[in-house]
């Protein structure tokens, strides 16, 4: 079945709340405008129930079908920005320095508002929907505040989807995959303690520097020389801290990074090798290091039977051809990891056409692709949730 008539009507309206919540970005769990905003109009769409403050600041409205008693299936947005300083010049663009909406979550929170206002004027289903607004996507573990919550046994969530836009990828088309599709997220801290001196008499001083700059080579040999090359591992130093003078060896360094994998056992062995790469060149240097690791989101794993299903409705708004099965997974990190470790279900990505890639400064949600992201929200649900 295509692109559903209402949701084409619905277009321009959600077009415009989509830019909207463009305009005012909000960060990690301070998303107290769109919040309400995503709070009025549930209660202006007729929803049964609209909760706030699940997860700190995240909105769940839940809409009864009109065909009798049945389970709850649960549809996930996003609705936290980044702080980037966007650079678009649209005459939507952010209103406040140095925060945009640069991953489209201003995008996925008013499909879903589109299709929670189609759901709950026809109400063509059994059992209930529950669509959840999170807040805190971009680092801050929202998805696993709202789990915590008690948000899937408080409203009796049996299955949980999820979707994100994917520049490069044609609008129309969606992608997904069984298992991994996006990876297990670590982030790291190593501080080099050494001895610092005249940068004219090194011979005196034990220079963090060079240990730092010998660490961010040795790093790399996690994935290449520590790792089975057919398995994915990404070991990226992103951050290198040291000095304020020319003629000053400072007395520590201080390197960042993140360490991203598909599988558990993976992730386990690289924060296994970094600590020891670390402790041999402390070692080998007479100084100390310290490391801070933080793994923190999990990987995000499809159900089989839930991704079939979704790829099956997929094909239902955009035709078989258009629905990649198998896409690669993606190294980056996903939150609704943690929905899917409490409820079977299935993450989805959908095509963005040719824009600015995600978290770019030039990035747009395309909103021609609002009418197949709502299709495939109301039909998923109603084919989930059929009596």
């Amino acid at each position: 079945m295509p692109i559903l008539n209402r949701a084409a009507e619905l277009q321009e309206e959600v077009a415009g709340w989509r830019r909207h919540i463009h305009q005012k970005p909000e960060l990690n769990f301070d998303v107290f405008e769109t919040a309400a905003f995503v709070t009025e109009k549930l209660k202006e769409f007729g929803c049964d129930e609209v909760v706030t403050g699940i997860g700190k600041t995240g909105v769940v409205g839940i809409i009864r079908g009109g065909k009798g008693n049945g389970s709850t299936v649960g549809l996930r947005a996003d609705m936290d920005a980044l702080p980037i300083t966007e650079i678009t010049g649209k005459p939507y663009a952010s209103q406040t320095p140095g925060k945009m909406h640069a991953c489209g979550h201003d995008g996925h929170t008013a499909m879903l508002l589109g299709a929670a206002k189609y759901l709950a004027e026809t109400r063509n289903f059994a059992g209930s929907v529950a669509v959840i607004f999170q807040p805190a996507e971009e680092g801050g573990g929202g998805g696993n505040e709202m789990v915590k919550d008690g948000m899937m046994d408080r409203f009796g969530i049996a299955k949980v989807f999820g979707m994100h836009n994917m520049p490069g990828l044609p609008v129309g088309q969606f992608a997904i995959r069984p298992g991994p599709i996006m990876a297990a997220t670590a982030e790291f801290t190593i501080t080099i303690k050494g001895r610092g001196g005249h940068a004219a008499m090194p011979h005196g001083t034990i220079d963090p520097i060079v240990i730092a700059s010998q660490l961010v080579g040795a790093l790399q040999t996690i994935a290449s020389r520590n790792t089975d090359p057919v398995e994915s591992v990404v070991v990226s130093v992103t951050k290198f801290h040291a000095g304020d003078a020319y003629n000053v060896i400072p007395e520590t360094a201080e390197i960042a990074g993140t360490v991203r994998s598909l599988k558990k056992d993976v992730a386990r062995k690289a924060e296994e090798r970094l600590r020891q790469l670390c402790a041999g060149i402390a070692a080998a240097h007479g100084t100390t290091i310290e490391v801070d690791y933080d793994a923190n989101y999990p990987v995000t794993f499809n159900h089989p039977e839930e991704t079939v299903f979704s790829g099956d409705i997929a094909a239902e708004v955009a035709g078989d051809a258009q629905v990649q099965r198998t896409i690669q997974p993606v190294m980056g990190g996903e939150d609704f990891s943690y929905m899917l470790e409490a409820r079977p279900g299935a993450f989805i990505f959908i095509g963005n056409g040719d824009s600015a890639g995600l978290h770019h400064p030039a990035y747009d949600f395309n909103d021609e692709v609002i009418p197949h992201g709502v299709s495939y929200w109301v039909k998923l649900a109603e084919k989930a949730l059929a009596a």
